[in-house]
């Protein structure tokens, strides 16, 4: 297992850690439900470093990009992110990533933990216009802020107006006294906050930073578990369970961040897939009684038969009802008619609803 550069601060604060997407990571320090609630009420700070980031410089740096991505990504300026995704040659997804525009000839990509190597080689791979590439996942820490005072208790640390930032810009800046952080409008909680990025050796000092800034706010930090139950209340979809090699964008309700007015992998067989619609639908569900779905769970229809299977599910913290996510036929999604998940025995009627779960 690689170690994350704040792996003693975790296990000084009595995290619970878990190896991860081939990390030792702090899944939970107090417990989930209370975690959650910090980080829709007030802040919380999640370690995060296991994520990969990929610089790619160059001439024909975006060109590299349009080509492997599905989203627009000439559509960005200077200072502006992009959420997107990597189709692969069968309809499936490589990965979900950010495109972050440094310059036009820089721009850095931050994918999913247990995809570095994968997706490395996969952008190596159709990187044909000769474009720069660097992995600098193992050089940099990513801090997530999370939650509605996020920058209030963060301002202190930087000049950079962070109330002033639009969601999913960044700007490079002084943050706690280090120079050249990456200091981000993103996340994956709905609740607001920022993503910070910066070298390993600044790690302990900006931690500490951060949470001395944060004290009179209610700072805590917060791990991995509640991670997954704040973007699944919105809605947000997670890379091995929502999506795979095997779900196309279409289905998984990504059609918003495949953009066909360029050419990329697999364009055409994806603009087919929407011509004539996806047969099978990602949708969202709530419990009607007592249960929690989980990963893996069968869906069912009235008469029992088997329709589709739970890819995302937990007993939201902040609804305190079963929630989740699932795949099935298309025509059983846009009838919206009652779905049943199978837990253990018994199959509990769950009602179809539109996302996110939390309206905040």
């Amino acid at each position: 297992m690689k170690e994350i550069a704040l792996n003693k601060i975790h296990q000084d604060l009595n995290a619970k850690i878990v190896p991860f997407a081939g990390y030792n990571m702090p899944v939970s320090y107090e417990g989930v439900n209370s975690e959650h609630e910090t980080v829709r009420k007030g802040v919380g700070v999640f370690d995060v470093s296991h994520m990969g980031e990929f610089l790619i410089t160059g001439e024909s740096a975006l060109d590299l990009i349009q080509k492997v991505c599905s989203n627009d990504a000439s559509k960005l300026v200077d200072g502006q992110a992009q959420y997107s995704c990597m189709p692969n040659e069968e309809g499936g997804i490589v990965d979900d990533l950010i495109v972050y525009r440094i310059n036009s000839e820089k721009y850095l990509l931050v994918v999913n933990a247990s995809n570095i190597e994968k997706d490395w080689n996969w952008i190596a791979q159709h990187n044909t216009m000769d474009a720069t590439m660097r992995d600098l996942s193992d050089e940099f820490s990513l801090l997530a802020i999370q939650g509605p005072k996020a920058a209030e208790a963060m301002q202190s640390l930087t000049e950079v107006n962070l109330k002033e930032m639009k969601f999913y810009t960044f700007e490079v800046a002084e943050f706690a006294g280090v120079k050249n952080v990456i200091i981000s409008a993103t996340g994956y909680t709905g609740s607001g906050g920022f993503e910070i990025y910066f070298k390993n050796d600044d790690a302990e000092e900006i931690w500490n930073r951060v949470m001395e800034a944060g004290a009179d706010y209610g700072i805590k930090p917060i791990g991995l578990a509640a991670r997954d139950t704040l973007r699944l209340e919105m809605g947000y979809c997670l890379y091995g369970n929502d999506i795979d090699d095997t779900t196309s964008p279409l289905e998984a309700g990504l059609g918003w961040i495949t953009k066909f007015t360029k050419d990329f992998i697999n364009a055409d067989n994806l603009k087919r897939e929407k011509e004539e619609g996806p047969k099978r639908k990602l949708i969202a569900f709530e419990l009607d009684e007592r249960g929690i779905p989980r990963h893996g769970y069968e869906i069912v229809d009235k008469n029992g038969r088997i329709i589709g299977v739970v890819t995302s599910g937990t007993m939201s913290p902040s609804l305190d009802k079963g929630i989740g996510l699932g795949y099935v036929p298309s025509e059983i999604a846009k009838s919206q008619e009652k779905i049943y998940i199978q837990i253990r025995k018994k199959a509990i009627p769950a009602t179809q609803v539109k996302l996110p779960f939390y309206k905040g």
